[in-house]
Formats: C-alpha cells, sequence, structure tokens
C-alpha cells in the first residue's frame, strides 16, 4: 500500500519524537503537528491497521520494521532538500516549509540524483 503525505508525516513525526522522548504517545503527535485528537486517532489507526506501527496497552507508539524505514527515508528527504535549498540562498523558515512539502512528491530518482549533486 502506497502512503499518502500525511501518512508519511505521521511517521516522520514519530522518528523524531521517539529521537527526543522515550514514549511516544497520541497526543504527543498531536502537539507536535497541530493536529486535533480525532485527526491523529484516525491517522494513527491507519498506520496501525497497515502494519507501520505498533501501539501497546498503555497507547505507546512505535514504529515497525516498515515504518522505520518510511520515516526514515522521508526524513532524509527532508535534511537533504532543507540544506540545498538554504544552500542557493532560500531562508531557513521558507526552505524547511518547502522541503517539507517536496519531500513527498519528490522521485526516488531525482532525489538521488540531488543527493549526488549535493556531495559532490
Amino acid at each position: 500500500m502506497r502512503l499518502q503525505e500525511s501518512g508519511e508525516m505521521y511517521l516522520e513525526t514519530i522518528l523524531i519524537l521517539s529521537g527526543r522522548k522515550e514514549n511516544v504517545r497520541a497526543i504527543d503527535i498531536c502537539e507536535e503537528m497541530g493536529y486535533s485528537k480525532p485527526s491523529v486517532s484516525r491517522g494513527l489507526k491507519i498506520l496501525r491497521e497497515n502494519s507501520y506501527i505498533y501501539i501497546d496497552k498503555n497507547g505507546y507508539i512505535t514504529l515497525s520494521r516498515t515504518g522505520r524505514e518510511v520515516a526514515e527515508k522521508i526524513y532524509e528527504r527532508h535534511q537533504v532538500l532543507s540544506a540545498l535549498l538554504v544552500k542557493i540562498g532560500v531562508d531557513e523558515e521558507t526552505a524547511t516549509e518547502d522541503a517539507c512539502r517536496i519531500e513527498h512528491v519528490i522521485s526516488d530518482t531525482t532525489f538521488n540524483a540531488v543527493k549526488k549533486a549535493i556531495n559532490k
């Protein structure tokens, strides 16, 4: 199943939050993303049903292997694209916002070419 942009955003947010805190809960995602509890609950339900995340009896959320792979891919794209945009003169806030949109639609081929060009 191909994830929608919102699903990728949830996975990336869970990855980032898990780097900051020991346990990630739905409320943490709400606060980080600025989304309502019902919206986050619906998104997490879809991710859980498709085996991208696990939610234990205490409500703690962890990424499955597949979920972590997707999250790391999106997060890498975000970091590389943000850095590239800043490097070419875009202010940091705009670069971060634009990278957040681009990271979900850029093809693997184009992203790999961008990465290769940056690393030269």
